[in-house]
């Protein structure tokens, strides 16, 4: 399936020869794909206030963009158009499935599945993305333009990255199926032809800023540092708005106390690649089986964790959903083996593990398969 996907490539050939150095087009990468969602089902979903949409139109030769949730008789707008519906993956096992095909790169790397579906003429403009990208063509066609140009000047004022001085160097008409690679930074420029569906799979590139600042975050919440500021041999000063230096040091002493490691490192990793983002809530059972039955309901099916949940793990440490657990010996291989299939089946649950996936369905993390 991934030779295919990547036109013939294998994982380890794509990763060395075009991840994040240059772009990648597959003729049939996904033979007879015309996509998850028709464009009923997509539109609808853009109407409804828990999915991220957006749409995007030019108007005079100015971009506009407006932020979901939007009212049917958005769709009768003439000339035009691009509705754009993030996050798919966290509201469809199909979507699910299709981002999953991309597990050549670490789950902590995924990040979701976009759709969009534009008239006629549609597009979002020549811009360039600071996270690589898989663009797969659903129903219709689109012409891409791309190019490595160095200017990345944008557009002032414009509500989307869009180039101030497009410069493709390569233009495809891409048919359902098709595959296009783009890694970050890469100018594009997407129109349709006639009315298309393109389905984009994102991966998550936080800045160094956004690392810093969640990892400060996360150290506030584990920071434990003993006494109290004190100044037994305080002198008179010169002058009393003057900050002394002697309570510099001090201060500057506690805060060295203040320390951490690879380990603390790959925790803070953990708990912030597998927290939810603030739009997503889990949907807890009403009527929740008793844990007999759920231990039979499980015994008989398996156990799958919900679309919405990210499990991940680093050695013997586990990571769902933010929060983090060691897990002891006979549970490890059942639980690597969930995270990275995301299901198990009946006679590979480990029966120890029962009591925590009972905890994990009741909060709506997984079910019996």
């Amino acid at each position: 399936m991934i030779s295919t996907l990547l036109g013939g490539l294998s994982a380890d050939e794509f990763l060395r020869d075009y991840w994040q150095r240059k772009p990648l087009l597959v003729r049939g990468a996904l033979p007879g794909f015309s996509g998850v969602f028709s464009k009923t089902q997509l539109l609808d979903l853009a109407t409804r206030d828990d999915v991220e949409s957006r749409r995007v139109w030019n108007a005079d030769g100015e971009w506009q963009l407006e932020r979901g949730p939007f009212a049917n008789r958005t769709w009768r707008q003439k000339g035009p158009w691009t509705v754009l519906v993030s996050g798919t993956n966290l509201i469809s096992d199909d979507a699910d499935a299709l981002l999953r095909q991309f597990d050549f790169i670490p789950q902590a790397r995924l990040d979701d599945l976009m759709v969009s579906f534009a008239t006629d003429g549609g597009g979002v403009g020549p811009h360039f993305d600071n996270y690589d990208v898989f663009l797969i063509q659903g129903i219709g066609q689109r012409r891409w333009s791309i190019g490595a140009q160095r200017d990345l000047t944008v557009i002032e004022g414009a509500p989307l990255r869009l180039l101030k001085d497009f410069r493709p160097s390569r233009e495809w008409i891409v048919e359902p199926g098709d595959l296009l690679y783009l890694p970050p930074q890469y100018a594009h420029d997407g129109v349709a032809i006639g009315e298309c569906m393109t389905y984009s799979v994102g991966f998550r590139t936080a800045t160094n800023q956004e690392l810093a600042e969640a990892f400060l975050g996360y150290l506030q919440e584990s920071v434990s540092l003993n006494g109290r500021y004190a100044d037994p041999g305080l002198k008179r000063p010169k002058n009393s708005a003057e900050i002394s230096s002697e309570m510099i040091e001090q201060v500057a002493a506690t805060l060295s106390r203040i320390s951490w490691n690879k380990q603390t490192v790959a925790n803070f990793l953990g708990t912030y690649l597998s927290e939810p983002k603030p739009h997503v809530f889990f949907d807890p059972p009403e009527s929740p089986m008793s844990e007999r039955k759920f231990a039979s309901a499980v015994a008989r099916r398996g156990f799958r964790l919900d679309i919405k949940t990210q499990l991940l793990f680093r050695g013997n440490r586990f990571f769902l959903n933010g929060e983090s657990f060691d897990a002891p010996l006979e549970q490890r291989a059942a639980l690597k083996l969930l995270a990275h299939d995301r299901h198990l089946a009946a006679n590979a649950v480990n029966p120890t593990l029962l009591c925590a996936f009972y905890d994990w369905y009741c909060s709506g993390f997984g079910a019996p398969a």
